[in-house]
């Protein structure tokens, strides 16, 4: 028996599922970089990448049990900005706010970028512009549609993604266990375990990987954003954050291991998909072309939760400003479907921009550059996620017996203490200065402004009740 669709106050829908959470979920943790980054940051670490991985992991879940602990005290909201404005006061939530927002915008871009290459692969004259407006036009009409269509294809692109990871663990083991020979030398554990050292390129190498992986996780908060539209939210709350963790070991670490059991790390190239090389070696002939259908789908399910969350974000920042304002009057809507709407067109009109990146190296350098800052800030952006934790738990709606951080005292400083060492690790790798500069230029200037904007609307405020 189907359960029956809620209406949240604002008009928003709680029609995603448990299965709809608890895949969009799993979708969230496994980025495209899996498939195709991990050759680079192997290469630079060898084996030592799980304990990056694995380090990562676990402030990251740590990270989600404090957004999971708000949410659960409050499952209302659409986006866990919605307590930092709460908790840290509307100056920090509303350069929050746009600060996310605009990032999600540039994440969007670079996936719908994405998109395009990867169709070009099977159709290379078919020019780029045309395939990221249909991809564009398809998932934002999936998201004007009803929350549910959107669950529901976020649940078909994380299966497809997982589909391809068991399928080379499940490879990767019978390979190792039948010690498989191939033109590299044996499949087996011992490729890993051999020679091990646990900075083979250096301390440097093994510390500069951090980020790459750090950026790998980016997203994995997504999932948060769609408790305000589930069915039974403090029961999806714990279940896809407590499984975070499990994800990360399973899928990434798990990955891990297989592709360097079967290929030796020394081996392994840092310009092609490990799971392409994997595939190649197990005889798979049409690896290249099956992971290239992968990550599209992957890219896909990135740019459809993007819009998703995009549109949640803009529509939450019309609802913060003044309901006689003209983004207040025009944004803070939900249409008859459930869905922002209003919200939704406008952050995928602005990714209508992105034909426009290729048409010269300027504006291509200009956007790399942009979407580094806009990366880079998502670290911002999660430090203050967990401030605003550590104000909740000393306010008013503090739940004793809710979804409570695991041992918070020591956890929470230790993930914005590690937070902050990622940032500052920025400014030591040649490519992530001007991103690590850019944030910091952002946060003051974009800071100021807010700070400024809403003193000037306190004092107008206080002029109107003299």
């Amino acid at each position: 028996m189907k359960s029956k669709i809620v209406e949240n106050q604002d008009g928003t829908m709680r029609a995603l599922s448990n299965r709809h959470v608890q895949m969009i979920a799993i979708g969230g943790t496994i980025g495209t970089g899996l498939f195709l980054g991990s050759g680079s940051t192997i290469s630079k670490t060898g084996p030592s990448i799980m304990l990056v991985y694995l380090t990562l992991g676990l402030f990251f879940f740590f990270m989600m049990r404090a957004i999971g602990e708000m949410f659960y005290s409050d499952p209302s909201q659409h986006t866990f900005v919605s307590f930092i404005s709460r908790y840290l006061g509307p100056t920090v939530g509303h350069f929050t706010g746009w600060t996310y927002w605009i990032g999600l915008v540039f994440v969007c871009m670079a996936e719908l970028t994405a998109t395009a290459s990867y169709v070009q692969y099977w159709f290379p004259t078919i020019p780029s512009w045309l395939v990221e407006l249909v991809f564009l036009a398809v998932l934002t009409s999936v998201n004007l549609i009803a929350a549910r269509l959107f669950g529901e294809a976020e649940f078909w692109f994380a299966m497809i993604k997982i589909i391809a990871i068991i399928a080379m663990i499940v490879t990767g083991i019978f390979m190792m266990t039948s010690h498989s020979i191939t033109p590299l030398g044996h499949a087996s554990l011992s490729n890993i375990s051999h020679d091990y050292t646990l900075f083979p390129h250096g301390i440097f190498n093994f510390v500069s990987a951090f980020p790459m992986v750090f950026f790998a996780f980016q997203g994995i908060e997504f999932v948060s954003i769609t408790i305000g539209e589930a069915k039974s939210p403090h029961a999806v709350i714990k279940k896809a954050v407590n499984e975070t963790l499990l994800r990360i070991l399973l899928f990434y670490i798990g990955a891990l291991i297989v592709i360097m059991g079967i290929i030796p790390w020394t081996s392994l190239s840092a310009n092609s998909s490990p799971f392409v090389q994997v595939f190649k070696l197990a005889g798979f002939p049409a690896a290249a072309a099956t992971i290239n259908f992968v990550v599209l789908t992957s890219a896909a399910s990135s740019l459809n939760s993007c819009i998703f969350s995009a549109g949640r974000h803009f529509y939450q920042l019309a609802t913060e400003v003044p309901k006689s304002s003209w983004m207040n009057k025009t944004f803070a809507k939900i249409s008859k479907n459930g869905v922002p709407a209003a919200a939704i067109i406008l952050s995928a009109a602005l990714v209508l921009i992105t034909p426009l990146m290729s048409l010269t190296t300027a504006i291509s350098s200009v956007f790399t550059i942009v979407t580094g800052v806009s990366s880079d800030m998502y670290i911002i952006v999660y430090t203050l996620a967990m401030i605003a934790h550590r104000k909740y738990r000393v306010s008013s709606d503090f739940l004793p017996n809710g979804f409570v951080m695991p041992w918070y005292k020591v956890t929470s400083p230790l993930t914005i203490f590690f937070f902050g060492v990622i940032f500052v690790s920025l400014f030591f790798i040649p490519e992530d200065i001007i991103g690590a500069i850019g944030a910091i230029v952002w946060t003051l200037v974009f800071g100021s402004i807010e700070y400024f904007r809403q003193q000037k609307t306190a004092s107008a405020n206080i002029d109107q009740y003299k």
